[in-house]
């Protein structure tokens, strides 16, 4: 066998085998309920639903997290929002597709938490007024003035936001 043969046959198959389950995970596009990946981020808040059907337009979970519609009613009483003390910790709702960020006492600011660069929900970090996604490692911003889209392969811009609310320790978010 000639040299180049050898080289145009072997290479690809060799390549492949060394990078292409890697590449081919890093750029696949997961979704919560199907993705075989789970966080180790111990501020993820995965859904809890207790008695809803699909058709249900009100979603009660016991994890302090009532979904109606475009809104989303959080009890920062409940102990799984405990991590949320200082200005700049985060919880993400996975349940119901939320990054949640407390900027101080008082304000809370909600963020889609659909990576736009991969679809990838589930893990975050966050610091220096940017979320970076844990799939490859992408930041986006959180001010609001280049929103970029959902999983429109963006590796760049800002996440979009949607407007809170709070009353008491009852937090509500508006996603529409």
């Amino acid at each position: 066998m000639k040299r180049r043969k050898f080289l145009q046959n072997t290479c690809p198959t060799v390549t492949f085998a060394f990078f292409g389950l890697s590449y081919i995970q890093a750029c696949s596009k997961s979704d919560d309920d199907s993705s075989s990946y789970s966080s180790n981020n111990s501020n993820v808040i995965p859904g809890n639903s207790s008695g809803t059907n699909a058709g249900s337009s009100s979603t009660e979970t016991s994890n302090g997290i009532v979904s109606s519609g475009n809104n989303i009613t959080v009890d920062l009483t409940n102990s799984n929002f405990s991590s949320l003390s200082s200005p700049g910790d985060f919880i993400n709702l996975t349940s119901v597709g939320v990054l949640l960020l407390k900027i101080s006492s008082s304000e809370f600011r909600a963020f889609d938490n659909c990576c736009p660069h991969s679809g990838s929900r589930d893990d975050w970090s966050y610091s220096n007024q940017e979320f970076t996604c844990g799939s490859h490692g992408n930041k986006f911003g959180i001010d609001g003035n280049n929103v970029v889209n959902c999983g429109s392969s963006a590796t760049s811009g800002d996440l979009k936001n949607y407007s809170t609310s709070l009353a008491g320790d009852s937090l509500t978010i508006t996603t529409s």
